[in-house]
């Protein structure tokens, strides 16, 4: 990306206030790469990457007043990674919401966790749905996180409860309609994302919000997860203002 002068911060609030630009989703990709590249193991690419999600975190929520930010954590394949990186992952999940909660919570925050948490550990699901209902009055920023996600795993489990509708005499299979799918998601109470962003140069989806991306303007940078910041999501909210979005019209 090569914009000299990034957007100013009133001119994204006033993106915002005119409602063209209301959720963010992003890919968090390269905090592996990030480690490598320096030399240092992979848990310390998570550790950076962790540091990295907080100051944006910040930055969307108290900054630009932002009214929906989603991230991918961890998808339904990252099981699949070395046990080790993976075990640090998941105390990493468990150490930054218990550090985190009480500050979310006074920024006016609205956690929410999307995916198949009911699989987590206990103790970590339990935490997560305590830190859920704690914000779940909160007036601020949406935040989702997506944690044991997977696109595909989302659309068939909305299936299954619609099915099981119809089974039951509670749905007419001819009267089934979009937005009855988009209810039955994870993301079913906020709106779909309006920009979608993927560090690290890789130009794919990754399993990640297969259905509420379907109009969503994509934008991948090369910056790994790591290295972006306030500035770098300036630059790319201006690539986004620059655009004419379509909606496949």
């Amino acid at each position: 990306m090569s914009l000299s002068e990034p957007m100013t911060v009133t001119s994204i609030q006033s993106l915002i206030q005119s409602k063209a630009l209301q959720h963010i989703a992003i890919i968090m990709d390269g905090n592996r790469r990030w480690a490598q590249n320096k030399g240092l193991p992979s848990t310390q690419g998570h550790y950076q990457g962790y540091k990295t999600l907080k100051d944006i975190v910040e930055y969307c929520s108290d900054v630009l007043h932002l009214p929906a930010l989603t991230v991918y954590a961890f998808s339904t394949e990252n099981w699949q990674r070395p046990g080790r990186e993976v075990d640090f992952l998941m105390k990493l999940f468990h150490q930054t919401l218990q550090d985190e909660i009480d500050e979310l919570d006074e920024k006016n925050v609205q956690l929410r966790f999307i995916g198949n948490i009911a699989a987590m550990s206990p103790s970590f699901y339990k935490q997560c749905l305590a830190a859920q209902q704690r914000t779940a009055q909160n007036t601020g920023m949406i935040y989702q996180v997506a944690i044991n996600y997977g696109g595909r795993a989302e659309i068939t489990a909305a299936v299954k409860q619609l099915a099981q509708a119809v089974k039951q005499g509670d749905l007419e299979p001819d009267a089934l309609s979009e937005a009855d799918i988009t209810r039955q998601l994870y993301t079913g109470q906020t709106m779909d994302p309006d920009l979608l962003i993927r560090t690290g140069g890789e130009s794919r989806l990754s399993n990640f919000l297969l259905w509420q991306a379907a109009y969503a303007e994509i934008c991948i940078i090369e910056e790994l997860w790591p290295e972006f910041t306030p500035d770098v999501l300036n630059r790319t909210i201006q690539v986004f203002q620059q655009r004419q979005r379509r909606f496949g019209r």
